[in-house]
């Protein structure tokens, strides 16, 4: 009996240690700049082992966003581990774009009033890719990975730390 209660408290304390992930990206950022009207104004940098920080500064909060938000000081920045299923979710969005082949722009900058996504992704390997996208629709398959970084605004626990 005693060894089988030892053997169980063994089992229970590996499958309760994080494991790390081994993840072919080192950093995953999402920008999102302003646009004429009441666009969410962020950065967001996620590291492989989930903690990210969330640096909001515009409309990211409030549902019913006004003029007068121009005003007040940036919303804050905060910090907060990604859910795991959410994070896999995004690896398997981005693997599913094939993240290296991209484009290094996308956009026509002859309407003046869009936001511009940036997705900054640096490789475990070293290298890196950067992708600006004015008005946020280069392909369906960005968009829905800048709708994805729109949710865990969201739907994530983010703690302020400044």
């Amino acid at each position: 009996m005693k060894y089988l209660l030892t053997l169980c408290a063994f089992v229970f304390l590996f499958s309760c240690t994080s494991q790390k992930v081994n993840s072919q990206y080192s950093t995953i950022e999402y920008e999102a700049t302003p646009c004429f009207g009441f666009c969410p104004v962020f950065k967001m940098t996620i590291s492989p082992d989930r903690t990210a920080v969330f640096e909001a500064e515009h409309f990211n909060f409030n549902d019913k966003p006004s003029k007068d938000e121009f005003s007040k000081p940036r919303e804050g920045t905060f910090k907060g581990t990604i859910k795991e299923e959410d994070y896999n979710k995004l690896i398997s969005l981005l693997d599913g774009l094939n993240v290296k082949s991209l484009n290094d722009k996308y956009g026509e900058k002859n309407i003046t009033d869009l936001p511009t996504s940036y997705l900054r992704i640096k490789f475990a390997d070293g290298t890196s890719k950067n992708v600006e996208d004015y008005g946020k629709h280069g392909s369906e398959k960005l968009s829905e990975v800048y709708q994805f970084f729109e949710n865990l605004r969201k739907n994530q626990e983010w703690n302020k730390v400044k």
